[in-house]
């Protein structure tokens, strides 16, 4: 079966469990009414279904190519794709009225982008980088920056890059060596190479406007001496086209495990013209506004390679027949039994569903918090829209990669040696899912950066906001006979990471090794609260409408799957906090010639 954008739980989850229509006071939320949301819903499901999932393979097993000149040439069919996708408006979902967008809460844009990424998600990443870019311009650039670029990245019509990495310096950005030269005219001479720059070269638009991260002449060391500069592939002109051909060029195009579709260059800047985005020395405050967001859109994609893969797996399953069912045949009639009744089969499929589906009502949860604070006049709405991003953009890239990639490790198992064949998809969603894991800081990275700084922010304010919505939460539902399993689960799983925050509070500020080997197991602890939340909502809304008279099976299945993440996936909290509180010794006592 090809993979299906899952518009029908989107549906669920914006009509039934957000409620996105009772935002509808909030300006930015005044075209988001719900039939203009199923709309919108349904032509992305089209789009990405028909248009995009076709050419997955195709950009799988193409990859990109890269000519003497120094051009990249993508796969077939990429190239007609990307002029739909712009002819169809859908860049301008939720870019800023004033640049051209259609200005709807962004939320909306996260749905499309997990449907383009699980049907394509090579394809997906050319347009979610620009977005990236277009971010960070409008919250550090000038006026005349922003008239320029924004129109341009917003539509599609340019796209953008992310340029941090150097050979030598990956996460540690202050070890960058790309130096600018002021020049007289105030523009910047840019020298240096960047490598692992994904969508760097490519021939899907007319202009690539690379944000290059470079330490200016007499700048401190470290990161307090990062500046952030607009470095354009075609300098633009008087009438604000493409110009003259800058001095920034693709020399090589990394071999990769996965995403052949994504062109990801090894970048060379010979006195390339760039033009610093705010002030110097301050780039990386302005740079971490486009991480963050990737951080959110590679999050979507461990979702979306997850999801596309449990598809194909419960589709194979459905239909491989093997063996007979241990309690008795279930297709007597039939040679063998398809695989879909064997007990571990279902654990497989269903460990990714509950997780994936779980996963998706607590993303666009996070993300409507996100659009409301910034849509709202109260400064308290402001801020807890801010806390909880904050707090939880870490928690949704590392969880979500880490088991969207368990995800598609299952599903392959599903397949069995066929999964491990290149006939069949599982092994491309394997193999794309896993850079996710690594790229926009590791998984690792993101669990230091949730317990090191995240968690002590504002004094723990962001902490304390989401612990009382949760025990808020409970409170009001508490006497529901219908929810009482999914209350019981949330409270379980709250005050476990209470418990876990408890014990780094006592053990990680004494000695910062305990902090550092609790972190994994707190970030995937908090992750497991999120989903037990989002499973609570999700089971409220499909309670209610089954007991409206709705008798669509998609209400059932939903609160079955939901008990299933209960009964077997929720218990896996109290094996992190098990091994969080073992403490760093065992992991600190070998010493580094013994490994």
């Amino acid at each position: 079966m090809a993979y299906q954008a899952p518009v029908k739980d989107y549906a669920f989850l914006f009509r039934d469990v957000l409620k996105i229509e009772r935002y509808a006071n909030l300006p930015a939320f005044a075209e988001a009414q719900i039939d203009t949301v199923d709309q919108i819903l349904e032509e992305a499901g089209r789009f990405c279904d028909e248009v995009l999932a076709p050419l997955n393979t195709v950009g799988d097993k193409e990859g990109c190519r890269l000519n003497a000149a120094g051009d990249v040439t993508t796969p077939t069919g990429f190239k007609a794709a990307y002029r739909q996708l712009i002819d169809a408006g859908w860049p301008l979902l939720s870019a800023e009225a004033e640049f051209g967008g259609q200005a709807l809460p962004k939320v909306i844009n996260l749905a499309f982008s997990e449907m383009s990424s699980g049907a394509n998600m090579a394809f997906a990443m050319y347009p979610g980088l620009t977005h990236g870019a277009y971010s960070a311009i409008l919250n550090g650039g000038s006026p005349e920056q922003k008239q320029l670029y924004l129109p341009k990245l917003a539509a599609g019509q340019w796209t953008g890059t992310m340029n941090l990495t150097e050979p030598h310096a990956g996460t540690d950005l202050g070890l960058l060596r790309t130096k600018a030269v002021k020049q007289g005219d105030g523009s910047y001479k840019i020298t240096g190479q960047k490598i692992f720059i994904s969508a760097g070269e490519h021939d899907l638009a007319e202009n690539i406007i690379h944000l290059v991260l470079a330490r200016a002449e007499g700048a401190p060391e470290g990161v307090r001496g990062i500046s952030l500069f607009i470095v354009p592939k075609f300098i633009p002109d008087a009438a604000g086209d493409p110009g003259a051909r800058n001095g920034v060029s693709c020399v090589a195009l990394e071999e990769k495990m996965g995403i052949h579709g994504n062109a990801t260059c090894v970048l060379a800047h010979d006195e390339a013209t760039g033009w610093l985005v705010g002030e110097e020395n301050r780039g990386l405050a302005l740079m971490f506004v486009m991480m963050n967001e990737a951080r959110i859109g590679v999050a979507v994609q461990g979702l979306a390679q997850g999801e596309a893969a449990y598809q194909a797996a419960a589709a194979y399953a459905r239909d491989r027949l093997q063996g007979r069912s241990v309690s008795g045949p279930k297709n007597p009639d039939g040679p063998a039994d398809p695989i879909i009744v064997h007990p571990d089969v279902r654990r497989l499929l269903l460990d990714a569903r509950a997780t994936m589906e779980g996963g998706r009502a607590f993303l666009m949860w996070t993300g409507l918090q996100a659009d409301v604070g910034r849509a709202s006049d109260d400064p308290a709405a402001r801020e807890r829209g801010e806390d909880f991003m904050a707090l939880l953009t870490p928690v949704l890239k590392g969880y979500l990669t880490d088991r969207g990639f368990q995800a598609c490790s299952d599903a392959l198992q599903v397949h069995g040696g066929a999964g491990y064949t290149e006939a069949f998809p599982a092994s491309q969603y394997l193999r794309d899912a896993r850079i996710a894991m690594i790229y926009e800081g590791t998984n690792g990275v993101q669990a230091l950066d949730l317990v090191g700084r995240k968690l002590a922010q504002n004094g723990g304010r962001a902490l304390r906001a989401f612990l009382a919505e949760l025990e808020a939460y409970s409170a009001a539902h508490q006497d529901s006979e219908s929810l009482k399993p999914f209350v019981e689960g949330l409270d379980k799983v709250r005050a476990r990471l209470q418990e876990a925050t408890m014990w780094l509070m006592q053990n990680g500020l004494a000695n910062p090794d305990e902090a550092a080997a609790a972190s994994t197991d707190y970030m995937h602890l908090m992750g497991l609260t999120g989903l037990a939340y989002a499973w609570a909502m999700m089971a409220q809304a499909a309670q209610a409408r089954i007991d409206a008279g709705d008798d669509d099976p998609f209400y059932a299945t939903k609160l079955d799957v939901g008990r299933y993440f209960l009964a077997r996936v929720l218990p896996e909290s109290g094996a992190h906090l098990a091994k969080l509180k073992a403490g760093a010794a065992t992991l600190m006592a070998l010493k580094p010639e013994a490994f």
